[in-house]
């Protein structure tokens, strides 16, 4: 398929510039193909009868969680498939663009074939999902020969970071393929945290300090704490792509700041879902203009994700709740106006059905003193990184609650409303993990160019260039795959699929991007006076909150086994 007398088969030629889209769209059908089959041989070992059993998706939790994995990727490959045909129509497919897209299909195809990385000492192999060498055979078209023998080269990695650095500056690398509004805001938050973020980050960061209120006063004043929120209650009323462009930016400037619009989403989602219309019109306005700050009070020490499992107890005593239990990892617990606390209601329950939902309403602490009311005590958890907000053990002695803060005023529907909120959650974790990834790329791509050795700058080394390349790609896939979910969330379309795999890979690209920056420093990405180190810290945290990868995957497996 020749294209301006070059030819898509000469290795010397980095762009596969005649038709590729299609054949990244004849790829994507290979690899769809690839999945069914490696779903019905997992449904074979984990669901015969076509249910899935739980002791045997823990007996094969590796080919359940690999068939997650897979699922991932070919949906991954499926959305930039998608942003590339959209790119073409409007011509608006450059050749960074093509070079983004070629070497993600190269990889990833190559990734599927070969091994798989779930995490950096578990790789999914096929044969672990029963797939055969026929299965691969006919997965191997020749479309998907081309794309792995020519798609991810060091031409085209080169190629690209020498337009990547001709391009330095730019919101992005490539075309996100976003409307023109939410560009807009993209632009409107991405300078915010140039000037406003970035240059405090990490100093915030060392000292583990809590984010000025300052910044977060300019943020409500922006509306991030409204912006889902429907306007009849105060809010901005836009979608939950705009939150995921608005939380993608800001956690480029620091993870924290990206934070802060999550505990309000999470306290809004909930209100909205399961509250009734009296808790509606007295919580969303304060969530919406940021004079209510809200944290999610769920987590106990020995429970993790298991929440079904929650020890804390409600009892009803006359007009009010009283409430006794032990809380841990309790995000910007100090500053709070109100606690959304899941606790155990109804006597004789040992699962998620006995959990209720309250608003408790706190005094708001400070850093020297977090808990001021009666009944509520504990202390800072130091961390390694995500330290704007700080994290904290809440202890909870009969501590009451107004018995019209019992969300939706029914008992024991705590856990489903719980549960209404993930989708949102995980795309807005995912598109901070975005953030957090092009953080890093930006920050190790400045380093490259900066530092020299041997007589000539990191960057001009292959490998370091290649790094910087496989950032720019990831964070691509990651983006749109995030971009997607919040398409299918705003459509109102049910999305807990799509949300956990783009959180699933969306986690594993900050994390990638965060060590191979760290990494282009050398003993310099080691020092705590490089910001990279922050940023390093800072990933780590993704593939844990909000589902650790290993509960993501094994809720991806149930869904596509299910």
């Amino acid at each position: 398929m020749p294209h301006d007398g070059q030819d898509i088969h000469d290795p010397a030629t980095p762009v596969l510039v005649g038709g590729l889209t299609g054949l990244t769209a004849e790829a994507s059908q290979a690899a769809e193909a690839l999945l069914e089959v490696a779903r019905a041989r997992v449904s074979a070992l984990i669901a015969p009868d076509g249910r899935v059993g739980a002791a045997l998706l823990e007996t094969h939790q590796h080919a359940a969680h690999g068939l997650a994995w897979l699922a991932t990727y070919v949906e991954a490959l499926r959305q930039m498939q998608g942003w590339a045909t959209r790119l073409e129509a409007e011509g608006g497919f450059g050749e960074m663009e093509a070079l983004l897209h070629q070497i993600a299909f190269g990889e990833y195809l190559a990734q599927i074939e070969g091994g798989l990385p779930m995490s950096q000492g578990e790789i999914l192999r096929p044969r672990d999902m029963g797939l055969s060498e026929d299965h691969l055979r006919a997965f191997h078209t020749s479309a998907v020969t081309q794309l792995i023998a020519r798609g991810n080269t060091d031409a085209a990695r080169l190629r690209l970071v020498a337009l990547m650095r001709d391009n330095a500056g730019r919101a992005t690398f490539g075309a996100t393929g976003l409307d023109d509004e939410l560009e807009m805001i993209r632009d409107q938050f991405r300078r915010y945290a140039d000037e406003r973020v970035m240059p405090h980050a990490h100093e915030w960061h060392l000292k583990d300090a809590l984010i000025p209120m300052e910044i977060i006063s300019e943020l409500a004043e922006m509306g991030v704490f409204g912006l889902t929120i429907p306007e009849e209650f105060g809010g901005l009323g836009l979608s939950k792509a705009s939150m995921v462009v608005v939380s993608e930016e800001l956690s480029r400037g620091y993870i924290g700041v990206g934070s802060l619009g999550t505990r309000t989403e999470i306290a809004a989602e909930l209100i909205l879902c399961g509250g009734t219309d009296a808790q509606k019109a007295h919580w969303l306005p304060g969530l919406a203009s940021g004079e209510i700050l809200p944290t999610a009070v769920f987590t106990e020490p020995n429970t993790g994700s298991d929440l079904g499992a929650l020890r804390t107890r409600a009892v009803r005593d006359g007009e009010e709740w009283v409430i006794n239990g032990n809380k841990t990892w309790i995000t910007h617990a100090a500053r709070t106006h109100v606690m959304t606390v899941l606790a155990r209601t109804v006597p004789g329950t040992t699962d998620y059905r006995g959990l209720s939902m309250f608003l408790a309403e706190k005094t708001p602490g400070s850093d020297e003193t977090p808990f001021v009311d009666t009944g509520l005590s504990g202390g800072e958890i130091e961390v390694l990184g995500y330290r704007g907000m700080k994290e904290y053990t809440v202890n909870i002695d009969d501590y009451r609650v107004r018995g019209e803060n019992l969300l939706g005023g029914v008992e024991g529907q705590g856990f489903k409303q719980l549960m209404q909120t993930f989708e949102s959650a995980r795309i807005q974790t995912a598109a901070r993990a975005v953030g957090v990834a092009q953080n890093a790329l930006e920050v190790a791509m400045r380093y490259a160019e900066d530092r020299k050795q041997f007589g000539k700058p990191l960057i001009a080394f292959p490998r370091v260039a290649s790094k910087l390349a496989m950032m720019a790609v990831e964070i691509m896939v990651a983006r749109q795959l995030t971009y997607f979910s919040a398409r299918e969330k705003d459509a109102e379309r049910r999305c807990d699929l799509e949300a956990g795999m783009a959180k699933l890979l969306g986690a594993r690209v900050a994390w990638a991007a965060a060590d191979n920056g760290l990494q282009i420093h050398g003993g310099n990405g080691f020092a705590l006076e490089y910001p990279i180190s922050r940023i390093l810290c800072d990933a780590r945290i993704l593939s844990i909150f909000e589902g650790a990868a290993e509960i993501q995957a094994q809720v991806i497996a149930r869904r596509l086994l299910g």
